[in-house]
């Protein structure tokens, strides 16, 4: 899996966070729009400089992808957050 960068905002393949939120491509694209699935972008500073770490959160659990520059995804954590 891979992060693409387009206009400094990071973007991510629809079928790629299904998977990691056990939904469909289209269920994420719905869900995205209407705010039920909600994210955070942070750029990493000190001796974290040159990465990126993406996290979206839906229905009680938090995905959290940890990048390099290039976007190749070097960390997957998933955990429940136990808020709905």
């Amino acid at each position: 899996m891979k992060i693409e960068m387009q206009d400094g905002q990071p973007i991510i393949d629809a079928a790629d966070l299904a998977d990691l939120l056990g939904l469909t491509p289209e269920t994420v694209q719905g869900r995205m729009r209407d705010g039920r699935i909600t994210s955070l972008f942070e750029t990493g500073e000190g001796e974290d400089a040159g990465k990126m770490r993406l996290t979206f959160f839906h229905a009680g659990t938090r995905v959290r992808l940890t990048c390099c520059e290039d976007g190749t995804v070097l960390k997957t954590l998933r955990t429940k957050t136990g808020e709905r």
